[in-house]
């Protein structure tokens, strides 16, 4: 069982990451509809709202409290993250508040932070309605992608990326609920299910890359598609883990090296976007999306080695 300080601080490194990804989320669904669906583009304004209230109480609780490694490691903002928010802000006339990626910088990690009574009761409470906003946010993508697939409704946003963004939901929840259940994990299992998850995850960023580049942009398609058939050689290899664990530090290792040069890529393509040095589709704050969530894997990647190292 999870002490009260492990709750504390996992509870608000996870949410601090997954409620700004679903708050971007809503804003990317919000600017791929059109103007067809007035009620569409309300209930993801709406999502976007309550996400970005729940992330301004989770960044209040977190100072002083998440620990240094998580705060520095990129996957809460960059520094691309606000000059990619006013320019898809001036793109898509969707209001995006820079005042939360400020407070997100500000926020310092400690070793041992002071965890109360009372903290402990809050972040349960903010987990309690962080679990009812994901179910919400995680029932309109998947009700779209259904309308989508039945030719219902019409979206800029590919039906994959529909539903990737669903599986990123459903992640969010079951961990979520894990940790209200204060269950501790079995380690090892648990860096097979995520490393399937997230190279999986890394080989569809790569193939929306791909698809989002203009055709004239040969290069950085062909890259992008290289990336893509690595990790879907990397997902394969991942799921043969739960039958042979002792493959998981070569697997781990792999994954590991691609992210950091996938993760390169997607800066690099980033910050071609704000500059506009590159012929894309895509919205800036896309780019830093995913190349926050490249962070936030290579973080988890680098967790398990050291306690693959350990065992």
């Amino acid at each position: 069982m999870l002490s009260n300080s492990e709750y504390v601080r996992q509870s608000l490194e996870l949410n601090m990451f997954f409620m700004r990804i679903a708050k971007e989320h809503s804003i990317f669904l919000e600017a791929g509809f059109t103007t067809k669906n007035p009620q569409l583009i309300n209930r993801a304004e709406q999502l976007k709202n309550v996400f970005s209230q729940l992330l301004v109480e989770n960044i209040r609780l977190s100072n002083g409290i998440i620990s240094p490694e998580v705060a520095k490691s990129g996957e809460f903002v960059t520094d691309l993250t606000l000059e990619a928010e006013r320019e898809t802000q001036y793109y898509a006339g969707i209001a995006i508040d820079p005042n939360i990626t400020r407070m997100e910088t500000m926020v310092l990690g400690t070793e041992n932070g002071r965890i109360t009574p009372s903290l402990v009761r809050m972040v349960n409470d903010l987990n309690n309605r962080a679990i009812y906003a994901a179910e919400q946010l995680a029932a309109f993508k998947k009700g779209l992608l259904q309308d989508v697939l039945a030719c219902k409704v019409f979206t800029t946003n590919y039906p994959l990326l529909l539903d990737h963004i669903l599986r990123e939901a459903i992640f969010y929840l079951r961990l979520l609920r894990k940790l209200q259940n204060r269950e501790e994990a079995d380690l090892t299992r648990e860096a097979a299910y995520q490393e399937t998850f997230w190279n999986r995850i890394m080989a569809e960023h790569s193939k929306f890359i791909r698809g989002l580049l203009d055709p004239t942009e040969v290069k950085l398609f062909n890259t992008a598609n290289d990336f893509g058939e690595k990790f879907d050689k990397l997902t394969a290899e991942a799921k043969e883990l739960s039958s042979n664990l002792n493959l998981l530090p070569a697997v781990t290792s792999r994954s590991l090296n691609n992210t950091e040069d996938l993760r390169d890529f997607k800066r690099q393509g980033t910050e071609g976007l704000i500059q506009c040095k590159i012929k894309s589709i895509a919205y800036p704050l896309l780019g830093d999306h995913v190349v926050r969530e490249a962070n936030h894997y290579i973080r988890i990647l680098n967790d398990f080695k050291k306690i693959q190292a350990r065992s």
